[in-house]
């Protein structure tokens, strides 16, 4: 699927969202993606949407590095966003696990269903999926976890709508269909 809005050129990008690129690769030891260089025709965009750095730094805090990447991916594949999952497949084969044969137990199904469960549902979460939660994870850390899964619905939304292009160095991870 052709992308509706190209990534905006380097030498057209405006010189506060190349600080702000710039800033961000050296933060994070981020490449520009397309995504990124589609943001970067709006630097209120690009900053906004660069908040689910700090945020999922936060859910690496509560969840560890095994299930911070399984709860965005249980989002981003309930949200329908191919670039979002393929981005977390290759973190998740990257770290020698199947998604499509993920060994979890009951309460890492649970997280992962909570995640899903706000992307597909708009955020309407039945006290059925809620509870296993609550019994699991503080105050803080539910609205963290909630947070992100709103940053990472919200990136979702961004990239299903203008039909983002998936970065080429993620070919290899795409989803058999």
């Amino acid at each position: 699927m052709k992308s509706r809005i190209s990534p905006l050129p380097l030498e057209e990008t405006s010189a506060e969202v190349k600080v702000a690129y710039n800033q961000h690769k050296a933060k994070y030891n981020g490449r520009i993606t397309n995504m990124k260089s589609t943001l970067g025709y709006s630097y209120n965009a690009f900053q906004a949407y660069m908040q689910w750095y700090p945020l999922y730094e936060d859910v690496k805090t509560i969840l560890g590095n095994r299930l911070s990447p399984l709860y965005a991916w249980s989002i981003s594949e309930a949200a329908d966003c191919p670039l979002c999952s393929t981005y977390f497949r290759k973190i998740i084969i990257d770290a020698s696990e199947n998604p499509e044969a993920l060994e979890l137990t009951k309460e890492e199904q649970d997280l992962l269903s909570f995640g899903a469960t706000m992307a597909r549902y708009k955020g309407f979460v039945p006290d059925e999926i809620f509870e296993p939660i609550r019994q699991q994870y503080s105050d803080k850390e539910i609205v963290v976890l909630t947070a992100f899964a709103g940053i990472m619905i919200a990136t979702n939304i961004f990239n299903n709508v203008i039909h983002t292009e998936i970065d080429d160095y993620l070919d290899v991870y795409k989803k058999s269909v």
